[in-house]
This record gives structure tokens, C-alpha cells and sequence, in this order.
């Protein structure tokens, strides 16, 4: 029984050696040089660093990008930039409505404050104002 098993498992790693040559022989990669090697290593820092939200200084991003990719990040970060400024001018709908909610939640709050302490009056008259901002 264990020689069949055996004999089931070399057949599948066999197959995985043949699979990852087939792909290096059909994608060859050059070898990089060691200024290259250098810089892939400093971007992957700088990557690591930027996905750990972490804060880069524009000085070490100048140093390992080249001008065009440099250029490209100051464009998207000014796009960045914009989007956010649209996003903090909220339609006036959308600040009714919101004001609306908290009022709405404010007095459902305390609605259910009266009634734990048994002010049944105050509680339906703060529960009516409640519905009535819903």
C-alpha cells in the first residue's frame, strides 16, 4: 500500500520539475546588474514602507525613480489631492439628510433613556420627535 503511494507522489513532483522548466525556458529572464539589483532592493523597501503606511521622504523617492516615473507619481498624487477636495464638499442634501439622522438618533437615544428610568410621557413625546426627523 505505502509502495503505491509512494509511487503516486513521484509522478507529481516529477510533473512540477518538468512544469517550472517549461516555464523558464519559455519566459527567460535576464540577469539583472548590480546597480539594477540595487535599486529593485531600495524600491522594494520603499514599497514595503509605503504598504505598512509608513511616510517617505520625496528626497529617497527622487533618488530611486527615474524623472518620467517621478513626474508620474506628482501627477497622481495631485489627482490624489483633488479627488479628496471633492469628497470633503458634501451636497447640501446629503448634510440635511445627515443632520437629519443625528437629530433622528439623538432623541431615539433619549426616548429609551426615559423609558428605563419608567417617564413613559417623556419617552413617547422624545420617540414622536424621533419618527418625525425619520
Amino acid at each position: 500500500m505505502s509502495g503505491w503511494r509512494d509511487s503516486q507522489k513521484k509522478p507529481s513532483s516529477n510533473l512540477r520539475e518538468l512544469l517550472q522548466e517549461r516555464i523558464k525556458k519559455s519566459n527567460p529572464r535576464r540577469n539583472l546588474t548590480p546597480d539594477e539589483a540595487k535599486r529593485l532592493a531600495k524600491l522594494k523597501v520603499i514599497s514595503d514602507r509605503l504598504g505598512r503606511g509608513e511616510n517617505v521622504q520625496n528626497r529617497q523617492l527622487q533618488t530611486w525613480l527615474s524623472e518620467d516615473e517621478y513626474e508620474q507619481l506628482e501627477y497622481e498624487w495631485k489627482e490624489q489631492l483633488e479627488l479628496r477636495s471633492e469628497l470633503k464638499d458634501k451636497p447640501s442634501d446629503l448634510k440635511r439628510y445627515e443632520e437629519k439622522i443625528q437629530k433622528a438618533t439623538f432623541h431615539a437615544n433619549k426616548a429609551e433613556g426615559f423609558r428605563t428610568k419608567g417617564k413613559k410621557q417623556a419617552a413617547e413625546s422624545s420617540s414622536a420627535l424621533s419618527s418625525r426627523y425619520c
